[in-house]
């Protein structure tokens, strides 16, 4: 059948389950209502499904190409990337000022959703964009903000991340890259690699955000500083003038998103500006990273969906065995249990990390529009609580759902013409970049749970605590036990903080937590969805979330046990890694 955008789903999780009507009651963003909110989304839907998702298996086969030191987008994503500027999607949640639309960004973060469910490769050249808007809108000068935001709102440039070097990884301490001050300019030397749409055909200039070292600059991460890299110079107006000292040296060959176009980037002495103060560059560019990070999440939801769809679809159609409910020969695979169960599950966790993804950016918008300073604080600290877990867990997600989906088709999904396999190998990818699933965790189980001395974790798990006797009693219960291991793991966590027990209970912890935030999610889209004229919809939410209580929510327990575990066994354990 192909893809088709789950507006229904969306507006539902964005508008009810994760609060942007009340957010809008309450008078934010006055020129702005949920009959316009539908209206954006089902334009976005009616532009994924028309012209990005048709490139998308195409975009797999043939990839971006490096010729003659060039980079060529995949076949139609040049012609694709002008109709998307043209409809304005660069530009949602970009200051107006700048020549941006101003919306919610859990608005541009649900039609982001839809960008990736139709074809992950292209949507990941705006999301980098869109962070790096954030970043300047932020950080930049005012001549920066003038000469470089117009041209990245309106999607005339791009814009890039370059982070990370060959001997670095991780470990941002230990890039090479440098940079010499010129008079009020700088010029950058050094090479970086995995930069995403780092070189292409499909705008005028790339604006490269580059980490460097200044001379003298200490050791270490306190010793980075960022730079403002434009491929093309400005001129007098404005506009791309002459080439700067850069240019990509290669593309990786790689297990998914061929379509993406990840270079390698030499810098030879390229003309740079400085962006914030000297050895701030981390913490600057972290600005530009959460942002980036919850848009991954959404890239999770995103190819969760897709993958969801075409594994229901053919479990519509493919007909063997003999059906449970009817005896049917041969049924329809969706009528045997093991199959339904399994798309059940799939369909409850994406719209789980769907929720996730949408509140944590309702937090975000809450942050900066919440009517008083003490709503303001609150919704930041579970916006910065949040983004770890709808970045890890959500790519975890997409990962798993993309798998099943695989094993839905059985032998048929081990081959690359259904394009089932495709899905996963996109999606492995997501919880590798913007920081690993793993350094996630960390920050999860270190910097965030003691946010506020721990107000911002403690808010979270009582929300969900306070909510319980609203829910449908098949599902209380188990959620009530749910949050109790949260409880009991969380305690544990702030109380052995920063040591090697705290560090290796980190990534047990981040899928606790998200496993009882989703569900408790889904509980709430349940009993919303109970109020509504639609039984069939209210019967299948109620559904979803009665699944995941028993398939996912009664492994909460044992999760905690293995957050409270400690790094004994882990010590221990280096004898089984040796060598024969």
């Amino acid at each position: 059948m192909g893809f088709r955008a789950p507006v229904r789903d969306i507006a539902f999780a964005l508008n009810d389950v994760a609060g942007l009507n009340a957010l809008l009651a309450a008078g934010a963003f006055p020129e702005f209502d949920s009959e316009t909110c539908l209206q954006i989304l089902t334009a976005a839907g009616e532009f994924a499904v028309d012209v990005l998702a048709p490139l998308n298996r195409m975009g797999d086969i043939e990839g971006a190409r490096f010729e003659n030191g060039r980079v060529f987008a995949a076949p139609g994503f040049a012609d694709a990337y002008r109709k998307f500027i043209d409809g304005g999607w660069t530009s949602l949640n970009a200051p107006a000022e700048f020549g941006g639309q101003g919306l919610p960004r859990a608005v541009a973060i649900a039609v982001f959703e839809m960008v990736t469910a139709a074809n992950m490769s292209f949507g990941l050249c705006p999301m980098l964009s869109e962070a790096g808007i954030h970043l300047l809108t932020v950080h930049g000068t005012p001549r920066q903000k003038e000469i470089y935001l117009p041209k990245l709102v309106s999607g005339e440039w791009t814009g890039t991340m370059n982070l990370t070097e060959a001997q670095a990884g991780s470990d941002l301490a230990l890039i090479r890259t440098r940079a010499e001050p010129d008079g009020d300019k700088y010029r950058v030397s050094g090479q970086k690699i995995f930069i995403t749409w780092g070189d292409h055909d499909c705008a005028d200039n790339i604006v490269h955000l580059v980490l460097a070292r200044l001379p003298g600059a200490p050791e270490g991460t306190k010793g980075i500083s960022l730079f403002l890299v434009p491929k093309h110079l400005p001129d007098a107006n404005g506009n791309a003038g002459v080439a700067n000292a850069l240019r990509p040296l290669s593309i990786e060959h790689k297990l998914g998103i061929h379509a993406s176009p990840t270079c390698v980037m030499g810098y030879e002495a390229a003309e740079a500006e400085l962006v914030g103060a000297p050895h701030q560059g981390l913490a600057l560019m972290f600005t530009m990273m959460n942002a980036a990070r919850l848009n991954v999440g959404a890239q999770g939801v995103g190819i969760a969906e897709r993958a969801y769809q075409q594994a229901r679809d053919y479990a519509l159609e493919r007909r063997q065995g003999r059906s449970s409910w009817s005896d049917e020969v041969p049924a329809r695979i969706v009528d045997l249990p093991d199959v339904r169960r399994t798309l059940l599950l799939m369909k409850a966790k994406t719209e789980a990390a769907r929720a996730i993804c949408l509140a944590t950016a309702v937090a975000a918008d809450r942050a900066e529009h919440g009517r008083s300073e003490s709503e303001r604080e609150q919704a930041k600290l579970r916006e910065e609580l949040l983004v770890p877990v709808a970045k890890a867990w959500s790519t975890d997600v997409g990962v798993e759902v993309a798998s099943l989906g695989i094993q839905v088709h059985g032998g048929a999904g081990f081959i690359e013409e259904t394009g089932a396999a495709q899905f996963y190998r996109d999606a492995r990818i997501a919880p590798i970049y913007e920081g690993t699933n793993g350094v996630q965790a960390i920050d999860l189980a270190g910097r965030k749970l003691s946010l506020a001395g721990g107000r911002a974790v403690r808010a979270l798990l009582t929300e969900m605590r306070s909510t319980l006797p609203d829910l449908d009693g098949s599902i209380r219960e188990t959620l009530g036990s749910a949050i109790a291991a949260a409880e009991r793991a969380t305690d544990w966590l702030i109380l052995n903080r920063g040591s090697n027990d705290a560090l290796a209970g980190a990534t047990a912890y981040l899928k606790l937590l998200g496993d009882v935030t989703g569900g408790w999610m889904l509980a709430k889209a349940a009993r919303i969805a109970s109020h509504s004229s639609d039984e069939d919809y209210a019967r299948g939410k109620l559904a979803l979330a009665r699944i995941y209580a028993s398939q996912v929510l009664t492994a909460a327990p044992g999760l905690a046990d293995a957050v409270c575990a400690g790094a004994a066994e882990l010590e221990a354990g280096v004898a089984a890694l040796a060598p024969d």
